[in-house]
């Protein structure tokens, strides 16, 4: 489908982000460039992929600087590809952009984990202690801690909160992350969360053998007028995928997960007694 892809929404964000820098209107950018209002809403939306051509031509008209109009023009040159891959800076920040927007638009989030708590369940204390330990430098861990805090408002915000269902392996459950204290805070986290009526929450027990999950992390993001996105990140990538032939092949995966997870109750039960063995050693 074409213009909503994770590339177009990235774009159409950075296209977004560049007006309101220069301080105009859809309307007045739109009659500078002569294009229809509406035409520019689409393509910062993501909903209507822009041409090279047309990337170019609205950052010249905003002033942009050179450097980034090279990036973005390139970006444009296949928005509606199989996939996108992003192996370094400053491609990866415009994913995180664009898996912000995706999980802000989102209205279901499954989230397969199998090595740690998926970052919208995480506390502060614990994302810190994964940042800071990730060679982060000092003077950005706030700043990343902050921006995956955030992300919790898209299933805790007030009104259309998404769905969240997330699959973790109890060994991640189990992994001391920070320290005992902090450790047993997102426990606690983790316990309230499994009570809200928009989160399921589910351990994979380390006694079911293989499956999907093991082959790495992955979130599928589900909208109501537009294709599902999955995304997969690990230390020096990450990846989206839109097609459905390569989405259809995660749902599979999530619903063999599924099968073998424990129930709700199970693993609220499984979560208070790992935190009843933290607390008794703390």
């Amino acid at each position: 489908m074409a213009g909503t892809s994770p590339r177009a929404r990235a774009i159409g964000a950075e296209l977004r982000r560049a007006r309101e820098d220069a301080g105009l209107s859809a309307r007045t950018l739109a009659a500078r460039i002569g294009v229809a209002h509406t035409t520019v809403g689409r393509w910062e939306s993501g909903e209507r992929s822009p041409r090279p051509t047309d990337v170019a031509t609205v950052l010249g008209a905003l002033g942009t600087d050179h450097e980034l109009r090279e990036e973005l023009v390139e970006l444009s040159r296949n928005t509606d590809g199989r996939h996108w891959v992003a192996s370094g800076l400053p491609e990866q920040q415009r994913q995180l952009a664009a898996l912000l927007e995706l999980e802000r638009d989102a209205t279901r989030i499954v989230n397969v984990s199998p090595l740690l708590i998926p970052g919208l369940l995480q506390t502060s204390g614990y994302a810190r202690a994964i940042i800071g330990a990730g060679g982060v430098p000092a003077g950005e861990i706030e700043t990343r801690v902050a921006v995956r805090i955030g992300r919790r408002d898209v299933i805790m915000r007030r009104e259309r909160p998404a769905e969240l269902l997330a699959l973790v392996d109890e060994s991640a459950l189990r992994r001391n992350i920070g320290g005992p204290a902090v450790m047993a805070e997102q426990l606690r986290a983790l316990d309230e969360a499994s009570c809200w009526s928009n989160v399921t929450l589910r351990a994979i027990p380390e006694s079911a053998g293989w499956h999907p999950a093991l082959e790495g992390p992955f979130d599928v993001l589900e909208f109501v007028d537009r294709t599902p996105v999955v995304q997969i990140e690990n230390r020096r990538s990450a990846l989206f995928f839109h097609e459905s032939v390569d989405v259809e092949a995660y749902r599979l995966a999530t619903d063999r997960v599924q099968d073998i997870a424990m129930s709700p109750d199970e693993t609220r039960a499984f979560i208070a007694d790992v935190l009843g063995n933290l607390e008794t050693k703390a």
